[in-house]
């Protein structure tokens, strides 16, 4: 479904990525894990567009992502929750909502996402005509992933969704992650520094360090690699 092939990307002559490769099916919870700064979220800035990559390819359904408009990989089929809960914080929760099927002119389908969304997070619906910015950060989290899932994406890419979440709350949202890929069958991509709480709800995982892919395996069978318990694993659930 989402292909890299020896992607490069660097800031200022600083290397981000060098000659990442990786690949994700449909239907999959992929993570990737690593320390800061090992490349994680520039994986998801150059897929989304919103980075230019120096050289390599990135392919989305067997056509290239690489040099298209961010808005145009939107209606491609593929959403990104970024890091921070960045929310419009004056606007509704209904209004945030909305803004995230901006692409989109089905009414009717728009109507239907809305409905799943509030069902999936229910506070969101005792909040609805709450100003964003007045909720919790665990809230907050959940109104930008039902924000995404709005553009009714066939890829989600989830950039720390967890930081700076209660412990409580990244439970549930660590469970929405898990239904959203079961239920709407919408595949995953899942940055993430909690990476025991990562790695417990993919699929597959790739290890990073200094923009290179070091490990990749089965999540199940890279949980108990003493290699990554070592370095990677700090973070519960």
């Amino acid at each position: 479904m989402l292909t890299l092939d020896a992607v490069e990307l660097y800031y200022d002559h600083v290397y981000a990525l060098k000659g990442v490769s990786l690949a994700l099916n449909e239907g999959e919870t992929v993570a990737l894990i690593g320390a800061n700064g090992a490349g994680k979220s520039s994986i998801l800035r150059a897929i989304t567009g919103l980075a230019r990559i120096q050289s390599g390819q990135i392919a989305f359904q067997g056509q290239r992502l690489d040099g298209a408009k961010p808005a145009d990989i939107v209606k491609r089929g593929i959403a990104m929750v970024p890091e921070g809960r960045r929310v419009f914080p004056f606007m509704s929760v209904k209004d945030n909502l909305l803004m995230g099927a901006f692409a989109r002119t089905d009414k009717s389908g728009i109507a239907q996402s809305l409905e799943m969304v509030l069902a999936r997070f229910p506070r969101l619906k005792e909040r609805f005509g709450q100003a964003a910015g007045t909720m919790s950060g665990g809230e907050q989290q959940m109104l930008v992933i039902g924000r995404a899932l709005m553009a009714k994406p066939r890829l989600l890419l989830l950039d720390e969704p967890s930081l700076g979440i209660a412990p409580k709350l990244v439970q549930d949202i660590a469970r929405s992650i898990v239904d959203i890929n079961r239920d709407e069958k919408v595949s995953v991509l899942l940055v993430e520094q909690n990476s025991r709480m990562a790695l417990r709800i993919s699929h597959r995982a790739y290890v990073l360090a200094t923009g290179n892919v070091m490990l990749s395996g089965n999540s199940k069978d890279l949980i108990e690699d003493e290699r990554v318990e070592a370095v990677y694993l700090g973070g519960e659930v």
